[in-house]
């Protein structure tokens, strides 16, 4: 039996922490100073959270060795199982023609990129969060984007910028529900409190894809409509989350933009377009001049056709949304619809993990039930992608040959992006089971009234180790609750914080990173990509404490 002592330096909390905050060093120095590929990067702060562990935490190495391997299994599945279906199926589009189509149609909304941006990204990213979650957004709208012609390097910015607001609300609201099982709390009260935060940041996020994409003057010139998209899914946000549904806030919210750039634009454009397409095509151009040759590859693959010109047909429309409009329906009927819901549910296979599970205590000295590893094997996102790709490729007439091809040469080019994201969830699942995590929350939970300034910072923590919200909440949930009963603080507005703020660090998340770095073309340049989104998401980070601290008291009676 292992009990992880939350202070094994000294007797300090302090100094404990700063220890076991030296992983989590080691992948931003190596990848924000030295400039490390990631999967380096991953693998040395695995390794140095093993020492830790062993020499520090007092972990036995067996046990040590044994939650990294859990971890491992975790990535491949269903996290990497869910990204790589997400690329497949969105190739399958590009390769058999169908695409550009697509292209087509989205052109015929707005041929500004700046709005693209807004629309594929924010609008039907934040759809695909709600219905998937777990990197697939990512995946898609960056391939998206670099399909449509965007340089690479600006392509992945936008969707790590705008995979931000939605995610409190992602795959029908888990991380919500997951908060809500583990504190006891209503989490449709925490849902109401996440809805009187995260709109905020949604207001600003197309402004921020606007500046991203055309600098100042882009945001000068698409400021109407960014403003309206903005404060439409912002309200949408508000008002599903507090007196619709929890569940469908993000698919609401989504929808509600999307229709609101509709709309807009068929009275509105923004001057300047012809020139923002010029600037980004001379971009593009140089960045694939100067790729290498596996990721000019890439951008080759995604760029296929795009140059053509199609007369629009109902029935092209029609193929052309019909990939997405399925995906919708599919993960609708699987979330939503409770006989094949629980189905699905009934399908999965809780597995004790060999050798750990029963040999783990939470710091309470409680048996953890972190060492049970669930296999979703019919009900993960990833494969009801698969079912979808494979519908696609028949409806397309794509020989299931060639999907299968194209499958197996997916999983070969993303390699070093598998071996990354294995490498970071073994780091974050040793880090939890040892009790490293666990400590650096404590010690921010120290704060006494000034915790609620610093609450949201758990869950930016919870959501860079792992790359995901619900895990945040997972780690963190309990500890804020408890934290906030002791300085006197509302417990569901720091639970919900928790939610909220792990928002913000999905964009520096090394997993996501490696994500996104893959489906653009970007292999290897993740470090580039963090220094360039670390800003963004300190800024929300920031905005989002003064936030909450402001809520638990002069802002107190804006809360439900």
């Amino acid at each position: 039996m292992y009990q992880p002592d939350l202070a094994p330096v000294a007797d300090n909390t302090f100094l404990s922490a700063l220890v076991a905050l030296l992983p989590l060093l080691t992948v931003f120095v190596g990848l924000g100073l030295l400039r490390w590929k990631a999967h380096w990067a991953g693998l040395a702060a695995l390794a140095v959270s093993l020492l830790v562990a062993a020499l520090v935490y007092d972990m036995p190495v067996d046990l040590a060795g044994l939650s990294a391997t859990q971890g491992a299994v975790f990535g491949l599945f269903p996290i990497m199982w869910i990204v790589i279906a997400a690329i497949w199926f969105y190739e399958i589009t590009v390769q058999s023609g169908r695409f550009e189509d697509l292209r087509t149609v989205i052109d015929n909304i707005s041929d500004d990129p700046r709005i693209q941006a807004v629309l594929i990204a924010f609008c039907f990213g934040g759809m695909l969060e709600a219905l998937a979650g777990f990197g697939a957004p990512l995946a898609i709208t960056g391939v998206m984007l670099l399909a449509v012609g965007f340089p690479r390097m600006r392509a992945a910015v936008a969707v790590l910028v705008a995979n931000t607001a939605p995610v409190a609300f992602g795959a029908i609201a888990t991380p919500v529900i997951t908060a809500g099982n583990l504190t006891g709390i209503d989490y449709e009260h925490i849902g109401a409190i996440i809805g009187r935060q995260t709109p905020f940041i949604a207001l600003l996020v197309p402004m921020f894809l606007c500046l991203i994409v055309g600098g100042l003057r882009g945001l000068k010139e698409c400021l109407p409509v960014a403003l309206v998209i903005g404060a439409v899914f912002a309200v949408a946000q508000f008002v599903a989350s507090n007196w619709i549904s929890v569940e469908l806030t993000d698919i609401i919210s989504s929808l509600c933009g999307l229709a609101a750039a509709v709309i807009m634009l068929r009275f509105w454009q923004p001057k300047g377009t012809a020139e923002a397409r010029r600037k980004l095509g001379m971009e593009r151009e140089e960045e694939d001049a100067a790729a290498s040759d596996e990721n000019a590859e890439i951008a080759a693959a995604a760029a296929q056709g795009r140059d053509t010109d199609r007369e629009l047909t109902g029935g092209r429309v029609f193929m052309a949304l019909f990939p997405y409009l399925l995906v919708v329906a599919l993960f609708c009927l699987a979330k939503l619809w409770t006989p094949l819901k629980d189905l699905l549910a009934d399908t999965d296979v809780s597995i004790s993990w060999p050798g750990l599970d029963g040999n783990i205590l939470t710091a309470d000295g409680e048996t953890s039930g972190a060492t049970v590893f669930d296999f979703q094997w019919l009900s993960s996102p990833g494969t009801l992608l698969l079912i979808a790709g494979v519908i696609v490729a028949l409806v397309y007439r794509y020989p299931l040959t060639s999907a299968a091809k194209l499958y197996v040469t997916n999983v070969v080019k993303m390699r070093w992006t598998i071996l990354t994201v294995v490498s970071v969830l073994s780091l974050a699942y040793v880090m939890n089971q040892s009790g490293q995590t666990i400590t650096v929350g404590t010690w921010i939970a120290g704060a006494g009234a000034a915790f609620a300034f610093f609450s949201p910072v758990l869950g930016w923590l919870g959501t860079a180790v792992t790359g995901s919200d619900t895990s945040a909440n997972a780690l963190f949930a309990t500890l804020q609750q408890t934290a906030a009963e002791g300085a006197g603080l509302d417990p569901a507005l720091m639970v919900a914080s928790n939610t909220s703020g792990g928002v913000m660090a999905k964009l520096i998340s090394p997993q996501n990173l490696a994500i996104v770095a893959t489906a653009v073309g970007l292999v290897g340049k993740e470090s580039v990509l963090l220094r360039k989104v670390v800003g963004w998401s300190a800024g929300m980070l920031v905005a989002l404490c003064l936030l909450n601290g402001l809520q638990s008291d002069i802002l107190e009676g804006t809360l439900p």
